[in-house]
């Protein structure tokens, strides 16, 4: 009986990707017919993007390239603000909820408060509104557009989970798909990240070999660096975080196991509670988290950055609870040559002009 379901749940997932797909392939068709516009822009646009469901790192890389293109251009940056509780046009603010903007444009005023940073579903019309209102801004930063083709971006840089391969992935609801493979051929760079330090060249020589299409495609493979864990909350009898200690590890993120795999290197993990990308932590949730910690009374409750942007203002916690939370910056960071080479090729990307021969390329695919 057993066996009969979930057969049965695998054909209706088969049969709703196959939908999915279909739907997917038209709207791709009418784009490309000139039945639906894609619009430009006075600025350029860079798009970080992918075609997955899930953590590929986007929003470190936005915060990656927001630090090092800060010299050269000033950025504002858009995002969709998935998970909110408002709608249509809104910059973010220091004072606002991660209800009200989503958590990780909030994340990313936070780090970066001077940076105009807007979330909004229409980007055409978002990005039209930054350059009416926000006239000094000269490079925007699109987070998560690669599928809102309406935008026509200067450049996609397209970032690819290394633990997740896309070639052997399938289209939504049956694999994490969410756009076909054959659209990687409009990335202008790829970013594999999660990799490990020890990734081989021959690991890097199939990666290539799988992602570029086109001969003006870069491919350029990121690490997790894993900062000094921060206290959530200012407390004054607080003791000193040990490597080897007990942890209790707090998730809300689309793919947690690379912040698994880096606690569990450092602390002895007693205990886990992961739960779906965004997720709005409920006075349930911190009671379960509270019940397990007084039961491991040395141990520190570990989470991720956008996880404490959401419960950076919870109130009424057990000062037990307060004292215990920590979140783990991180940071991205290149393995493979000067991180200068990936910055340096992206600027000359920004300041070509539309008549380049990238852009003839494009505009005959």
């Amino acid at each position: 009986m057993q066996l009969c379901l979930v057969t049965m749940m695998k054909l209706v997932k088969t049969i709703l990707s196959w939908i999915y797909a279909l739907v997917i392939a038209i709207r791709h068709r009418l784009y490309d017919w000139g039945v639906y516009k894609s619009y430009t822009f006075s600025v350029p646009v860079v798009c970080v993007g992918n075609i997955t469901v899930g953590g590929t790192g986007k929003t470190p890389m936005v915060e990656y390239l927001l630090a090092n293109l800060a010299d050269s251009y000033n950025i504002a940056i858009l995002s969709r603000g998935y998970g909110r509780s408002t709608k249509g046009y809104r910059e973010v603010t220091l004072e606002d909820s991660y209800m009200d903007v989503g958590d990780e444009p909030l994340q990313m005023k936070l780090k970066f408060p001077n940076n105009t940073i807007v979330v909004a579903e229409d980007r055409v019309e978002a990005i039209n509104r930054i350059l009416r209102e926000h006239p000094e801004v000269t490079l925007i930063l699109m987070d998560d557009g690669f599928q809102h083709r309406r935008v026509k971006a200067k450049v996609n840089i397209i970032l690819v989970d290394s633990t997740r391969p896309v070639k052997r992935d399938r289209m939504l609801p049956l694999g994490r798909l969410r756009d076909f493979r054959s659209r990687l051929s409009a990335a202008h760079f790829f970013v594999v990240t999660k990799c490990s330090e020890e990734m081989s060249p021959l690991d890097r020589r199939l990666w290539r070999n799988e992602l570029r299409t086109v001969a003006y495609q870069k491919v350029y493979f990121t690490t997790v660096a894993q900062r000094p864990v921060v206290p959530l909350f200012h407390c004054e009898e607080r003791e000193e975080v040990n490597y080897g200690q007990h942890a209790i590890l707090l998730s809300g993120i689309g793919n947690p196991r690379h912040f698994a795999r880096s606690a569990e290197q450092h602390f002895y993990v007693v205990a886990k509670f992961f739960y779906e990308d965004h997720h709005s932590y409920t006075a349930d949730d911190l009671r379960a988290i509270y019940a397990k910690l007084k039961s491991n009374p040395r141990a520190i409750v570990l989470m991720t950055e956008k996880d404490a942007v959401k419960l950076r203002r919870a109130r009424r916690l057990p000062e037990m609870l307060r004292r215990a939370m920590y979140y783990q910056p991180i940071d991205v960071e290149f393995i493979e040559g000067p991180d200068r080479d990936f910055i340096g090729n992206l600027k000359r990307e920004i300041e070509l002009r539309p008549s380049s021969k990238r852009e003839n390329e494009e505009d005959k695919r």
